[in-house]
């Protein structure tokens, strides 16, 4: 399929590895990831501004795994934040929110004579797909702290705060908040034709200009197209893996569903995160 002939949209597809990066990981976007954030957090740790660090995260030794952050930043107050996007399902996918949680835990250690007191770590998923169908009720969002037996919070500065885009269906006179507006935002933003007049405000109006495909020079379009493309062909090859039990935990599932993703030229990391197989295991199919 010709990459110029996936796309008639006006606005970006923004579960796209580009899409995601141009609206939320450019310094020009910080107002929007800034203004983003602040709607997941508590009153005591709203940010005024962030600083980006480097998305891959480097092991320290040779057997250890890399981690590979969508978003990786700080805020001015010393409160680290991973913000990922995630396309498709993908085996053991909260061991590995929690693995890349311990990254910036690790980072806060202080050399020398420290107390071992951290500054808050968050991690915050915007999922494409439903994770959570093994429990009693579905929620669109699970905020997620360590608590004891009776529900009392042990420890409130690691939080996880996963969003499950398929579970939001407010429509456009359901919207009571500004988080409301960025959910609508975000899961309708590819199919919108103009901008609705509930959107009509400044943040938004930033976030649909830069989304506007028309104003992309050649090379982004390019990039955007290759990006789209990709993420089309992994969610149809893992939505149909899973749909017939292939990922299920059964491990010739997932070499196929890496086979067909090599094939289609996906990138080795982007076949990690959706497969769990290692980077060794996929070089040698």
């Amino acid at each position: 399929m010709p990459a110029k002939a996936i796309c008639s949209k006006k606005y970006i597809n923004p579960y796209t590895d580009f899409g995601f990066k141009k609206l939320f990981g450019e310094e020009g976007s910080k107002d929007l990831l800034i203004d983003f954030l602040n709607q997941l957090l508590p009153p005591k740790h709203q940010i005024e501004y962030v600083t980006f660090k480097n998305t891959e995260h480097l092991a320290e030794t040779n057997v250890e795994r890399k981690a590979f952050f969508d978003i990786y930043c700080e805020s001015t107050t010393g409160e680290n934040f991973i913000v990922e996007m995630q396309k498709a399902k993908a085996e053991f996918f909260r061991d590995r929110a929690i693995f890349y949680a311990s990254f910036p835990i690790r980072d806060l250690a202080k050399k020398g004579d420290w107390n071992f007191e951290l500054l808050p770590v968050y991690f915050i998923a915007i999922l494409d797909f439903e994770y959570d169908k093994e429990f009693r009720t579905q929620k669109f969002m699970r905020d997620i702290y360590l608590k004891d037996q009776d529900a009392e919070v042990f420890y409130d500065k690691l939080s996880f705060k996963f969003l499950q885009m398929p579970l939001f269906n407010k429509q456009e006179d359901e919207l009571k908040t500004h988080f409301d507006k960025w959910m609508y935002f975000l899961k309708n933003l590819e199919n919108f034709e103009h901008i609705p007049a509930i959107l009509n405000e400044t943040i938004f109006n930033k976030g649909f200009e830069i989304a506007r495909i028309a104003k992309f020079n050649p090379e982004q379009s390019e990039q955007y197209q290759k990006s789209l493309l990709q993420y089309l062909e992994v969610k149809n090859v893992t939505d149909t893996a899973f749909q017939e039990g292939k990922l299920e935990g059964k491990l010739e599932g997932k070499i196929e569903a890496a086979r067909i993703l090599k094939a289609e030229q996906v990138s080795i990391d982007l076949i990690i995160k959706t497969t769990g197989l290692t980077k060794q295991e996929i070089e040698i199919l």
